[in-house]
């Protein structure tokens, strides 16, 4: 079906069927690079000489040049040809994924690293592609769509990292990655629709200059980027401390078995589509409140996986599912809200929410690193808990926020006095004479 047909499914004008899930395809793989390490943290350590806390430092980095991209590159969408954009950092990205593979030490691992994740945001100049091209009454259903293609990458590539780590070594995966991001740019250059050109005479310092403003001048940004930060970085506390959990003397896994863990997460990433539908219904609030709850009562499980064996590690499969359920759920419902707060500028209130949702991530993983080495999987469960009962207070306050504007203000009932009473009598009297017939 061509990019310009409306599909039989439902899918928007302008966004055929295919093009969708090319643009699914593309996110995923666009942000897979910054999460192979996380299974591999223990061997790239041993095989570049560097420390546990040096090797989890590759996570946060990776974290932080996406967070640099997000808030540099991706506003470039609202002033330049997106199609052309979202085409050159998929490109930009496969020459990154080169330098991380071929890395001799860790400084160049981290730089390499670094520049991936900046370029990697071509993700999320794809979201809101995908957003502009959908129907209104659909763009929850097709953000949710390629969101869990993204959500995808991030959970499938610690799967396919310990997959082909296992195969031919921790750089093979990058190299693979590299090949298929090089296919996707000409994939997309091709398939893509053409959107035209956003036009207004805005330079870049000013286009940068409105997205941090957006901060001042939209409340549902605020909010929304707070429980956004809030969310994931308990997710990137999870994930980036088991792989310390299940390579230590508990669980002994493989680098391969850990990324297998993957395709447990990968089953809460079906919350993204289900969330975008709820979305489209009217039900973004209760998807978002039910989220928080969720995500923080999943690290009770999690702190019960500690020990091994078989009911922690029961214990610790459910608290995954159920943590990556309610990330997914409240970041979609984020996004839907933030999306309709001005439509001309998606891409800057993406930049603008995306960059906290990843500064959020980043703190999350850095504080990781501490808390392990300090309290151990008991310390890191303490945190995760922390970082999501604080997001459950954003969203209590934000709605209480929302009920107390939305009451009118109270009527003053004023009570006459009796000289008021007398003269409003005496005035009516006047009247009933003045009125023909009175008499």
């Amino acid at each position: 079906m061509g990019a310009t047909e409306r599909g039989r499914d439902g899918t928007a004008p302008g966004l055929g069927r295919g093009t969708l899930l090319l643009m699914s395809v593309a996110t995923g793989l666009s942000v897979a690079g910054n999460y192979f390490a996380q299974p591999l943290l223990d061997v790239i350590g041993r095989d570049l000489g560097l420390s546990a806390s040096t090797a989890a430092l590759v996570v946060t980095v990776a974290q932080t040049g996406y967070g640099l991209g997000l808030l540099l590159l991706v506003p470039l969408g609202d002033l330049v040809d997106r199609r052309r954009l979202a085409v050159g950092l998929c490109a930009a990205t496969a020459v990154f994924l080169t330098v991380t593979a071929s890395a001799p030490n860790g400084t160049l691992l981290l730089v390499g690293t670094a520049l991936t994740g900046l370029a990697s945001v071509a993700a999320q100049v794809v979201v809101p592609y995908a957003a502009t091209l959908a129907a209104p009454a659909e763009r929850g259903r097709t953000v949710g769509t390629v969101m869990t293609g993204l959500l995808l990458g991030i959970l499938l590539a610690r799967t396919a990292a310990g997959l082909l780590a296992d195969l031919g070594g921790w750089r093979t995966v990058y190299w693979v990655n590299a090949v298929l991001m090089l296919l996707m740019a000409v994939a997309l250059r091709l398939r893509l629709p053409v959107l035209p050109t956003p036009r207004g005479g805005r330079g870049y310092p000013a286009l940068i200059g409105s997205t941090l403003r957006m901060f001042a001048d939209e409340p549902v940004l605020r909010w929304r980027a707070a429980l956004g930060a809030l969310t994931f970085a308990p997710f990137s506390v999870l994930w980036t401390a088991l792989v310390f959990l299940l390579s230590g003397p508990s669980y002994g896994w493989s680098e391969a078995a850990i990324g297998l863990l993957g395709l447990v997460g990968a089953a809460g990433s079906l919350a993204a589509s289900t969330a975008g539908r709820l979305a489209d219904r009217g039900l973004v609030q209760h998807v978002s409140g039910i989220g928080a709850l969720l995500l923080l009562g999943s690290w009770g499980l999690l702190a019960l996986a500690g020990g091994g064996g078989p009911w922690a590690l029961a214990a610790l499969l459910a608290g995954v599912i159920i943590l990556d359920l309610a990330v997914q759920g409240v970041h979609i419902s984020n996004q839907n809200l933030v999306y309709a707060v001005r439509p001309e500028a998606r891409n800057r209130l993406n930049s603008a929410y995306m960059t906290s949702y990843f500064v959020g991530g980043a703190i999350g993983s850095a504080l990781t690193s501490a808390v392990w080495g300090a309290a151990g999987w008991g310390g890191v469960c303490a945190l995760g808990a922390a970082l999501s009962a604080a997001g459950a207070v954003v969203w209590s306050a934000e709605r209480l926020h929302h009920r107390r504007r939305s009451v009118p203000a109270a009527v003053p009932v004023v009570v006459p006095t009796p000289a008021a009473e007398r003269a409003a009598g005496q005035e009516a009297g006047r009247g009933a004479e003045a009125r023909p017939g009175s008499r």
